[in-house]
């Protein structure tokens, strides 16, 4: 099936219209249908540290219970309970999916575990330049005496 639109979060993400692989085992129980299931995608992003473009896979199960259009289990008003029911022989998956697939995405997803980042002066990529540094910073309380020097200046 194709992905739903705003699959993910921010950072990382199903792309819209990509393919989404579903393995269903669908039970007949006395208040309806059972579902069970594993959902693989392919993900895009960036790193959060870095904000180089990633790609990973995710594979995650997943399992619901679909009421039947006359079970009294659950009131009228499922849509705030968050329990599914048959609309016919109908079942909608997708707010179920997009759970399953958003609570198995990580938080923070990184490029490499121990992504060092960006400099936090200028931007650049410590990954590219492992050596980057900048001189120590001149505390703005002292900035006026950098003109004084410790040798006197022969002038005379």
């Amino acid at each position: 099936m194709p992905a739903p639109t705003d699959l993910g979060i921010e950072v990382l993400a199903v792309p819209e219209g990509s393919p989404v692989e579903l393995d269903l085992r669908l039970e007949a129980v006395v208040e309806g249908v059972l579902v069970t299931g594993t959902a693989t995608a392919a993900l895009e992003g960036e790193c959060v540290r870095c904000l180089e473009p990633l790609t990973d896979q995710l594979s995650t199960r997943f399992q619901e219970l679909f009421l039947n259009e006359d079970g009294d289990a659950v009131p009228e008003d499922d849509e705030e309970s968050g329990v599914g029911r048959l609309v016919g022989d109908l079942i909608d998956l997708e707010p179920f999916l997009r759970d399953a697939v958003v609570l198995a995405l990580p938080f923070q997803p990184l490029c490499e575990d121990d992504c060092p980042g960006l400099c936090i002066e200028c931007g650049a990529r410590l990954k590219d330049d492992p050596e980057h540094g900048h001189e120590e910073p001149i505390d703005p309380r002292w900035a006026g005496l950098t003109g004084f020097s410790a040798e006197p200046d022969n002038k005379d």
